[in-house]
């Protein structure tokens, strides 16, 4: 089920922090009350390979998502307590010490069975046992949520186990919704900040494309 241009789930999930304290999180409203943008990135699976480059790559890029007016949100189905023992284990033996955001814990998988990004597949029930077994590990794959002030996804995308996002695509993507609030022009493809947008009309089109 996709999520653009639909309000983000209402649940509030557990959260940790890098002071070890354990909190609710409500990603939709973290948006509305705060009046600001979100990005909220999944990923597998604490104390793994492809994951732990990622919470540092949106550390590094913190600034430039504060610069934008926009609150950065990680999340996983381990537990509060994981996330502080990862959060507390130096970079170089592979811990995300120095991320500073918060990190969703939904381990008992509300937020990310609502989303439908949980990594099952081949359900299946045993009539004589009640036994209800899956395939895959039951953890998210690595998806992505632009929400707005509104609380409105405005962006939604799903890679697969193996493949790391890179961070500057959501700050493109940010800059581009931003222009779209404020200067009411859309934004081709390949747009960045200080680029040539469009009117979102023929005319516009015709003229963006005459000289590009």
């Amino acid at each position: 089920m996709a999520f653009v241009g639909k309000k983000f789930p209402d649940l509030n999930v557990n959260a940790m922090n890098d002071m070890g304290d354990t909190f609710k999180v409500n990603v939709l409203e973290e948006a509305v009350n705060n009046k600001k943008k979100v990005v909220l990135f999944w990923y597998p699976k604490d104390f793994t390979f492809v994951c732990p480059t990622e919470l540092h790559a949106f550390q590094a890029a913190m600034s430039e998502f504060e610069k934008r007016n926009t609150i950065v949100i990680g999340a996983s189905c381990d537990t509060a307590e994981v996330h502080f023992a990862w959060l507390s284990t130096a970079k170089d033996n592979g811990g995300i010490e120095g991320v500073t955001y918060p990190i969703l814990a939904d381990s008992n998988r509300n937020l990310a069975s609502t989303l439908g990004i949980l990594d099952i597949m081949n359900e299946e029930y045993n009539e004589e046992t009640g036994v209800v077994t899956v395939e895959g590990d039951n953890v998210t794959y690595r998806a992505t949520y632009i929400i707005d002030e509104e609380g409105t996804v405005q962006h939604e995308s799903i890679n697969n186990m193996p493949l790391g996002r890179n961070v500057n695509e959501y700050l493109r993507i940010i800059d581009a919704l931003t222009h779209v609030q404020e200067k009411g022009e859309v934004c081709p493809a390949n747009w960045e900040e200080g680029k040539d947008a469009m009117q979102a009309n023929a005319k516009g089109t015709a003229a963006y494309l005459a000289t590009h």
